[in-house]
């Protein structure tokens, strides 16, 4: 059969095919009866193989071809055999259907909103910082303020109660102490240097996952992969040695929310695959886990006491509006995460690795406006350095 994919040349295997599609285009008389086609000249082919499923979506014909046997002709049938990438929700030479505009409207109002609710989360994170330098509670009021938000929307419906078990919470175990490591590292992270500065070390992620992944899970890249790490860790340390208001604590609590959240993605993938429950409620039970896990610790490392008279200097310095701020910060945490993971069921990985680093230059910019942080050309140029080298490495690792 011939396929008009919109690709370079390409190669279909059986293999390749969506069996239940290839079952019921079986059932249909005209492709049972489908003469196999002649052998073509093979210098047409570039043999380029499909990495992905296709489906058929129909099947016609549109010609015939003569070949030659000694000195009779023989006439043959084409087929034309129309097919899409499995992930595609219409055939790719095909009219787009308004489910598929309707798709992409979606995914752009996720990926709007997903850096939205960040920028807004960095901005009140970092007043609540100023004004109350208790990182440990702050992050343990994020994630219980998100683990309110879900138990309500699942007691009244608004969102599907999912079905767990035992060992779903034993396979999420791991996933939520990595979580819980790298969150309160980020915010530690916050409350020392400005938010800018915590990004662009945050962006050099994708290095420490390449290092964990080489080294301990003995995985192999490309080389392109290698090279794009060049420009992170050199964009990276040019920001770090220019940094105005560099602090030590500051600088490893964004080097450890790095290493930390490369283990929780990877405990993720090997963990939860085949698991019923994503997206949304994947997280809120991610975050309902890591409060337990961060409470005891939380009181252990600052305690009420602390808590309590750094309360009542944050009212006498900025008044009743703190409370505002806290709620505010916490809840927007929540809602962008969940945005994120909501569109991470929509997406391929690589189209949701260029929006994270696009939201990190959103939060960068909005955080050197609002909060009139000072920035050396070169800083500036260490950033771009480094966020340009995300971007290739999501480019490369595909």
């Amino acid at each position: 059969m011939i396929s008009t994919v919109k690709q370079s040349a390409v190669t279909l295997n059986g293999s390749d095919f969506n069996r239940s599609k290839f079952q019921t285009l079986t059932s249909l008389r005209r492709f049972s009866l489908l003469p196999p086609l002649p052998a073509m000249n093979p210098r047409r082919n570039s043999g380029v193989s499909l990495s992905k499923p296709i489906y058929v979506s129909s099947v016609e014909k549109f010609g015939t071809l003569r070949r030659s046997k000694g000195h009779d002709q023989e006439k043959s049938c084409l087929v034309k055999c129309k097919a899409y990438e499995a992930d595609r929700a219409e055939p790719i030479d095909g009219p787009e259907s308004k489910t598929e505009v309707a798709r992409r409207v979606k995914i752009g109002v996720y990926f709007a909103t997903w850096w939205f609710l960040n920028v807004i989360f960095n901005i009140y994170n970092k007043k609540v910082l100023n004004a109350f330098p208790f990182p440990w509670l702050t992050s343990t009021l994020s994630l219980a303020a998100g683990s309110l938000i879900m138990l309500i929307s699942w007691a009244v419906r608004i969102a599907e109660t999912p079905k767990t078990d035992l060992e779903f919470w034993k396979t999420l175990f791991p996933v939520a102490v990595a979580h819980t490591i790298g969150h309160v590292a980020a915010t530690v992270s916050m409350s020392k240097v400005a938010v800018s500065f915590t990004h662009i070390i945050k962006s050099g992620e994708p290095a420490f996952s390449v290092l964990v992944s080489r080294f301990l899970l003995g995985e192999s890249f490309p080389l392109a992969v290698y090279l794009s790490l060049i420009p992170i860790i050199g964009g990276c340390g040019l920001s770090a040695l220019t940094e105005l208001n560099f602090n030590w604590i500051g600088f490893s609590g964004a080097m450890i929310s790095n290493v930390a959240f490369v283990f929780r993605n990877i405990f993720s993938k090997k963990g939860m695959k085949g698991k019923s429950v994503s997206g949304m409620n994947y997280y809120a039970c991610l975050s309902m886990l890591s409060l337990l896990i961060l409470t005891p610790f939380a009181i252990a490392v600052e305690g009420p006491q602390m808590w309590a008279l750094g309360f009542e200097k944050a009212v006498s310095q900025i008044g009743p509006q703190i409370v505002w701020w806290m709620a505010a910060q916490s809840v927007f945490y929540h809602l962008y995460n969940q945005v994120s993971y909501m569109s991470l069921d929509e997406i391929s990985p690589l189209t949701f690795s260029i929006g994270n680093t696009m939201k990190r230059i959103s939060v960068i910019v909005s955080s050197i406006i609002i909060f009139r942080t000072p920035v050396q050309p070169v800083n500036a140029l260490g950033a771009a350095i480094a966020i340009l080298g995300t971007f290739l490495y999501s480019q490369a690792k595909q």
